[in-house]
């Protein structure tokens, strides 16, 4: 076991072999579990049939907005929760894949953390079941290519967002300045990104968020593009990151927040520790 504040002189090979703390994968578990029963729950309460927020905002584009920045404050909220803290609040596949590619979470931790976000996120979804006919009347948040558009659109809609979600952590994470604020990026992106893309695919960026509604809806209607979207987003907004020059903003850490408490050294590149203290 390593100090409190993370013993970063062991070697990639010791770090590779070390097992994955059990509190990480279970505070993961829980901050998806969250996402998916708060987050979504904001889709069902704007959407809803019969919702009061339908009958007061009649305009949908104004109610994607604020679910969109709605359900980024909820992630912003559990990244600098306790559990964000524990486990670095990735939520979310792809974010886990973003990082593992970087370098700054090894493969044990990120096949442990995808597994906790899908069991998470089912678990997540049961207490959707509780909205009844107002959550049944919007699949219970579950995504689909909208009325109109193929899914290749949606699709394609999934790729960008994502990628704009991996390139946008990236540029936060890697700024200095930055940095600290990072949870406040995903009120801000959320609100525009579903503002404008919600009609092509609902806007997940995320494979866990999708999954959980679909089960407990029954809703499968071009269900690989909530995995292929995000997953393709994922590897665009990495090489974006690694090819141009956004590479000088130098990803260090695996986390969103809480950048110093790596009690286990597993959130970040070997021998490196983040440029700034602030935020934990």
């Amino acid at each position: 076991m390593s100090s409190g504040r993370g013993d970063l002189s062991r070697t990639p090979a010791t770090l590779a072999t070390v097992k994955v703390p059990a509190q990480l994968v279970v505070a993961e578990f829980a901050g998806t579990a969250l996402l998916v029963a708060v987050g979504v729950s904001l889709v069902i309460v704007d959407f809803g049939s019969g919702s009061p927020v339908v009958a007061a905002l009649p305009g949908a584009g104004l109610r994607r907005l604020l679910t969109g920045f709605g359900f980024g404050t909820v992630g912003a909220l559990i990244a600098v929760s306790p559990i964000g803290r524990t486990s670095g609040a990735h939520v979310n596949p792809v974010v886990t894949l973003a990082f593992l590619l970087k370098g700054v979470v090894r493969g044990p931790l990120a096949l442990a953390y995808v597994a906790a976000q899908l069991v998470g996120a089912l678990v997540g979804a049961l207490p959707l079941l509780l909205w009844g006919a107002m959550g049944a009347s919007v699949d219970f948040g579950a995504t689909a290519p909208g009325s109109g558009w193929s899914p290749a659109a949606a699709l394609a809609g999934e790729l960008v967002t994502t990628a704009a979600l991996i390139l946008g952590l990236f540029l936060f994470v890697g700024h200095r300045r930055l940095r600290p604020f990072t949870p406040l990026l995903f009120p801000f992106l959320y609100a525009i990104m579903v503002y404008l893309e919600a009609p092509l695919s609902g806007t997940s960026t995320n494979p866990a968020r999708s999954l959980g509604p679909a089960v407990i809806a029954g809703v499968w209607h071009a269900w690989w593009v909530y995995w292929v979207g995000p997953l393709l987003g994922a590897l665009v907004g990495v090489a974006t990151h690694t090819f141009t020059w956004v590479r000088r903003f130098e990803v260090e850490v695996g986390k969103l927040y809480h950048f110093q408490h790596d009690p286990h050294a597993v959130f970040h590149k070997t021998g490196q520790r983040p440029r700034s203290p602030i935020g934990g």
